[in-house]
């Protein structure tokens, strides 16, 4: 179990974590009590992140176990962009229809990791971008080191979509501009708390408008580094996520209650989310 560090003394946040993969096998042995710790954090709703079509289908039942805290969203991650075949995006479509899924994605490119050839990443890209407009739900984006390839598809597709996000932005102040002039929502982890290679996003904070920047964990993943005492275990979970808003709302200038307030009514307002 991680050492689960406690609240800000703001302790009414309400909050929402817009990326969590709460259907990681990490999570399988306590994963009521994960639930339970967001709550106490202030974290009233999350979306559970699908990355591949089974994912999507874990991330619809558990979004089906507590209606109205927890959402899915419906997408096959780029590492997984080989497995997306007519079939397969048959059954992603009928699950991205389902009243429980708030958005298509997880999408996009990583040619980071490369884990599917960049030419089959690109192709999926394309197929799940028409699904989200033909289903009419928000995009939620993935991107590392493929900024042109991403945008230029972006740009191809952007008037058939009704918005969407970035998720875990984590580029450069010209990549930042490029994604809110086609209005997109940045959504921002704790890849922002790591002084080595997050620190060049605290001076971005205030570029981006209050009614497009949303939060999010990524959890199991993105542990945020500056966390004191520092848990036991690397697992990130939405119990952090208080700790991030703090981050990011300092780096604004801004109280993290007022951040609270303008990122949680911008995500249920981009997702359709009931306030609760």
């Amino acid at each position: 179990m991680n050492d689960i560090i406690p609240p800000p003394p703001a302790a009414s946040l309400t909050l929402i974590d817009i990326g969590i993969n709460l259907g990681h096998d990490s999570y399988d042995s306590d994963r009521d009590a994960v639930i339970a710790r967001a709550e106490t954090s202030g974290v009233v709703q999350m979306m559970v992140t699908g990355a591949s079509v089974e994912g999507t289908e874990k991330a619809i039942q558990l979004a089906r176990s507590l209606p109205g805290r927890l959402f899915a969203t419906a997408g096959v991650h780029p590492h997984h962009a080989a497995e997306l075949t007519a079939d397969s995006l048959s059954a992603l479509e009928e699950f991205a229809r389902q009243p429980e899924v708030v958005a298509a994605g997880e999408c996009g490119l990583d040619y980071f990791r490369d884990f599917s050839p960049r030419p089959v990443q690109q192709e999926a890209f394309h197929r799940q971008l028409e699904l989200a407009a033909r289903v009419r739900k928000p995009v939620f984006l993935h991107q590392r080191d493929a900024h042109e390839d991403f945008l230029a598809i972006l740009k191809e597709h952007r008037q058939t979509l009704i918005g969407g996000v970035t998720h875990c932005f984590t580029g450069t102040v010209h990549e930042l501009h490029a994604y809110l002039e086609l209005g997109f929502a940045i959504g921002i982890t704790g890849w922002i708390c790591d002084e080595r290679r997050g620190g060049h996003l605290l001076p971005l904070m205030p570029a981006i408008p209050a009614d497009r920047l949303l939060l999010e964990t990524d959890g199991p993943y993105l542990l945020p580094r500056d966390l004191r005492p520092k848990p036991a275990s690397r697992r990130n979970e939405p119990a952090y996520l208080p700790h991030i808003a703090a981050v990011v709302a300092r780096a604004r200038g801004e109280s993290v209650e007022t951040l609270a307030r303008s990122s949680t009514a911008a995500t249920r307002r981009l997702f359709g989310l009931p306030a609760i």
